[in-house]
């Protein structure tokens, strides 16, 4: 059985918190945030605090914050050798304060507190600053995913700019493609099939291989009719660089 401690009360924070308490081999034994509101919710679930000179004893301390408040919440700690890990894609585990043993413990996903995740299912990659805290972090990610990677900083800040794309870009598209169906009464609804036929293709082919449509095609008819089409500059000068990316990348 391995204990932790979650510190923050963000969307990762509320994900891990379910899916560790879930689990046979973890035990959550705090749940600290400076404002308690945030977590009171589960007062009679487990011991919470918003003092943080109040903190028990455990094996792991994971501090998931927002990438800004790692450093600052990690100097005010008030404890020394202790084990202390982050959830950031993005943040060096030298962030936190060398006063601890530092890691990095990064689930690679989006969350939302609205949607449900099934952590079985969701990549979490490992970084330890020595070989000897290493095995304690991969005991606590095999309690609740079979998922684990070990990563360096540099892998783990790759698969945080890629998923900005895979993720927060992707949704950026879908909001733009809602705005083009919206502005001429059709049904966004209608393409869900489409991206649930992409999301799946790409599980099983590169999406070099993948590539579809006009501009791979080089189409040129096709895309002077969709660009005469936009009305809206922004989502024009959007289809004028992706279909010069898709171009570039299929020599076109």
């Amino acid at each position: 059985m391995i204990s932790v401690v979650i510190l923050g009360a963000g969307n990762v924070a509320h994900h891990l918190y379910k899916a560790f308490s879930s689990s046979e081999n973890v035990t959550v034994k705090q749940w600290y945030n400076r404002h308690i509101d945030a977590i009171s919710s589960y007062k009679h679930d487990l011991n919470i605090t918003d003092d943080i000179s109040q903190l028990v004893e455990a094996d792991v301390y994971i501090i998931a914050v927002s990438d800004d408040a790692i450093a600052k919440l990690s100097e005010k700690l008030p404890f020394e050798n202790r084990f202390v890990v982050h959830t950031s894609g993005s943040v060096s585990a030298y962030d936190i304060d060398k006063k601890n043993r530092r890691g990095v413990f990064y689930p690679l996903q989006t969350f939302s507190k609205a949607a449900d995740i099934d952590f079985s299912k969701v990549p979490v990659c490992l970084e330890t600053l020595t070989r000897k805290d290493y095995m304690p972090l991969k005991t606590l990610a095999t309690a609740i995913t079979p998922i684990t990677k070990r990563v360096n900083s540099d892998q783990r800040a790759a698969l945080h700019l890629a998923a900005v794309f895979v993720n927060n870009f992707t949704n950026q598209l879908y909001r733009v493609a809602h705005e083009i169906t919206e502005s001429k009464g059709a049904e966004f609804d209608l393409l869900k099939p489409l991206i649930l036929e992409t999301a799946t293709k790409v599980q099983e082919h590169s999406p070099f291989v993948s590539q579809t449509g006009p501009a791979k095609r080089n189409d040129k008819k096709t895309i002077k009719k969709h660009l005469k089409l936009l009305e809206n500059e922004h989502h024009k000068e959007l289809y004028k660089l992706l279909t010069a990316s898709i171009q570039k990348t299929h020599g076109r």
